[in-house]
């Protein structure tokens, strides 16, 4: 998958779990800081990426992850294993 897809699809589940518009989400955009996602959110996050992609994923590993676009960069590692 190309990892300008994988970007796409975290976008789009991000709006959907935190209820935002996807146009305002960026690459760059924190979850907490810039997103506003609370910690209950967060893990909400991590299993929705899991079911939207079919992977499993270290959740303590995965709730480091701080920005869309390191999401993405670490859902891609989980796919090209």
């Amino acid at each position: 998958m190309a990892d300008k897809d994988v970007l796409e699809r975290v976008t789009m589940v991000t709006a959907r779990v935190l209820g935002l518009d996807p146009a305002t989400i960026q690459p760059s955009s924190n979850f907490v800081f810039d997103l506003g996602a609370e910690s209950v959110q967060s893990v909400e996050l991590v299993a929705a990426f899991e079911e939207e992609f079919n992977i499993e994923m270290d959740e303590d590993a995965a709730l480091a992850v701080q920005t869309v676009q390191g999401a993405a960069e670490f859902i891609t590692k989980h796919l090209n294993k």
